[in-house]
């Protein structure tokens, strides 16, 4: 048996054993200002879908100690340790529907990143030690996925305001292999692979403004701190930006995206830690109807 930790740089927030789940209620103001990237819904329709360019820079942080193992994997900076990508074009995918007050909406983006480094530091990952010098491939991936089902408290031709419960759901994968040593046995190709798929529950507060007849701006934050059951995590979600009609059913947008997301997991397979960061701008088409 192993324990998967994936930790950032900085220490992981302490999570006590009661279930705590709370919402930044202080940024409804601002919510209801800023315009979304992810469910950029719009006031003069019911239904919508778009399509998005996401281009965030990325930070992602791991640990990986085997269950056998007293001593603390090492710690891994993805982009610095292993030379992945930190900035990439993201496809992504969301839909929503307004059935009176009831908002309706969900998400897909996907991050898929794989490179090839000669190590400038010796790397403990998962029992295996990838000593300074070896070349080592390595990949990290995450399919992230969320839903929400809002209620809009404030509803005006010209401006909605609500709150929402979703379910934010992600997908890690994280791979490491290349020459190394392991039990205290000799050099030779070794391959370390985890993967974990945790579905988190969030409470969000969301926002549209028309600021135009043809303008309007777009807002949400989504927020988690939470340890129940197998899980514990944190998770800041906030959406940005401003649309514009160019056809009656046709909008193109500009938006902003910004992603913190932290999880615990202790299951009797594996035990970890997983933290990254996303920020960056998105490019929108969207049809509604």
């Amino acid at each position: 048996m192993t324990r998967l930790r994936i930790f950032p740089n900085t220490a992981f927030p302490a999570y006590g054993r009661r279930c705590r789940l709370h919402t930044a209620m202080g940024a409804v103001a601002l919510a209801a200002l800023w315009p979304s990237a992810g469910q950029a819904q719009t006031l003069d329709d019911n239904y919508w879908l778009n399509v998005q360019a996401y281009y965030p820079t990325l930070d992602t942080d791991v640990r990986v100690t085997a269950e056998t193992q007293q001593s603390i994997g090492s710690n891994i900076d993805l982009e610095g340790d292993l030379d992945l990508d930190n900035r990439e074009v993201l496809p992504a995918i969301s839909a929503g529907a307004r059935l009176g007050r009831v908002i309706l909406g969900a998400d897909f983006f996907k991050v898929k990143r794989s490179g090839e480094v000669g190590l400038l530091r010796d790397i403990t990952f998962d029992g295996v030690t990838y000593p300074v010098s070896a070349n080592v491939e390595s990949s990290f991936s995450s399919d992230i996925y969320r839903l929400t089902a809002g209620y809009a408290f404030v509803q005006e031709p010209n401006i909605e305001i609500g709150a929402a419960l979703g379910l934010h759901a992600t997908n890690f994968r994280v791979s490491l292999s290349g020459e190394a040593a392991a039990g205290g046995g000799g050099v030779s190709t070794t391959t370390r692979r985890k993967k974990v798929f945790a579905p988190l529950p969030t409470l969000g507060l969301f926002g549209t403004w028309k600021i135009a007849p043809r303008l309007e701006a777009n807002a949400r934050i989504d927020y988690l701190s939470l340890k129940i059951d197998d899980y514990d995590g944190k998770l800041i979600n906030i959406q940005s930006g401003l649309s514009y009609r160019i056809f009656d059913h046709v909008s193109l947008g500009l938006a902003y995206r910004y992603v913190d997301y932290r999880l615990g997991v202790d299951k009797d397979s594996w035990n970890g830690r997983v933290r990254y960061k996303l920020n960056g701008p998105a490019l929108i088409l969207q049809g509604s109807f």
